[in-house]
């Protein structure tokens, strides 16, 4: 089995405006971290070479990333271990508070690419029916030290 997850931001800005530059102009590099990142399998690409065009709402200011993993702590080390952490930690800068949850995982079978639409069916359902052996969040997971760290952290300076 592998990790899916998806997560779904909406810009507070259109993508070509300054006030997001630094978010959009360093996608490729977090990108590319990510891919070579030990355990990275996959991730949705669409003609931008990102997702950013990749439409799951009328919203053109929504934009959704979906990736596979091998095991939760490989996740782990690319959002909490690299400077996607950095990025991370800026994202009430660049991005609107969602009223629903934006970030789902979700197990597969190795090999399987989850469209859009099944990415959006599981986060749709964790919205609806709470986390679920179907769908969760970092907080099922025991094995998620990197997250339980950095939550605590990020509690430590508010």
């Amino acid at each position: 089995m592998q990790l899916a997850e998806i997560n779904v931001a909406r810009l507070k800005h259109d993508q070509d405006d300054p006030r997001v530059a630094d978010f959009m102009n360093n996608l490729d590099r977090i990108n590319g971290i990510a891919e070579r990142s030990e355990g990275f399998v996959w991730r949705h690409i669409d003609e931008t070479g990102n997702a950013t065009a990749t439409r799951t709402d009328p919203d053109p200011r929504l934009i959704s990333n979906v990736s596979t993993w091998k095991t939760v702590p490989d996740f782990e080390r690319f959002v909490w271990g690299t400077i996607h952490k950095q990025f991370y930690q800026r994202r009430e800068e660049w991005f609107d508070a969602l009223d629903s949850m934006h970030f789902a995982m979700w197990w597969l079978q190795d090999g399987h690419r989850p469209s859009m639409a099944e990415a959006t069916d599981r986060l749709a359902d964790l919205n609806k029916n709470g986390p679920s052996e179907r769908v969760f969040g970092w907080a099922e997971l025991p094995e998620a030290t990197l997250w339980r760290t950095a939550q605590c952290g990020e509690v430590a300076a508010e």
